[in-house]
């Protein structure tokens, strides 16, 4: 049986994105194949499971949660893994949510089936400083736009507006009916950061993209 590298698990709410405030189990997966130089999830260490044995570690909390959040790290480098636990959690009944930088489109591919939401990152190269990664962003949103997607770009005091165009135009082009949210980095903010994020907010609409500005509202309020 195919054993996944597991950080952590744990209940929480949603503090990210368009189901902010949403109660969700967490399944922390280790390891990713970025290293955005903001990220805030440095993973050491890590527990192994089989599919069955994290079910059954699920199953041990109450039924009233919006979904299983499967978070990391990256989901989708341990894709075999994920597939047999994402059956497994619609066997059982609950609803599958993957948070997901937005990378890997051949292995959402594999899995796309058995996931409710899709919280989709795109990496801006002037905010995470990786270059590239465009050619995957829109094969991977093609692929989520059969699921209840959203996108997510975090906006730093380094971040373009041309690399803010770029992600309006992968919007545009693939699914105008995706919602963008604008993530400040909590890192920097300063009423500059604001302005920007209030700037490209304003770009957003004018192309008819429904955009918010959500920070990272668990670590404001001191819940993981």
């Amino acid at each position: 049986m195919i054993k996944g590298k597991i950080a952590e698990i744990f209940e929480s709410i949603q503090g990210e994105g368009i189901y902010l405030g949403e109660k969700q189990i967490f399944v922390r997966f280790f390891g990713c194949n970025l290293d955005c130089w903001y990220c805030d999830t440095k993973l050491d260490y890590f527990i192994e499971y089989d599919s069955e044995e994290l079910i059954q570690e699920l199953l041990l909390y109450p039924d009233n949660y919006h979904s299983v959040s499967f978070t990391g790290g990256e989901p989708l480098l341990q894709k075999r893994f994920l597939k047999e636990v994402l059956q497994l959690c619609r066997q059982h009944g609950f609803r599958n949510y993957l948070e997901t930088n937005g990378t890997m489109p051949e292995a959402l591919q594999e899995v796309v089936d058995w996931i409710d939401f899709i919280a989709m990152d795109v990496k801006l190269s002037s905010s995470c400083g990786h270059t590239d990664l465009w050619h995957l962003h829109y094969k991977f949103l093609e692929i989520a736009s059969s699921k209840e997607t959203f996108v997510k770009a975090v906006i730093c005091d380094n971040t373009t507006v041309e690399d803010m165009r770029r992600a309006i135009n992968l919007i545009r082009d693939i699914n105008i009916g995706v919602v963008l949210v604008l993530q400040p980095n909590l890192q920097e903010f300063s009423l500059k950061l604001e302005d920007k994020l209030n700037w490209f907010k304003a770009i957003a609409e004018d192309s008819g993209i429904t955009t918010c500005i959500i920070p990272q509202v668990h670590k404001l309020v001191g819940v993981r």
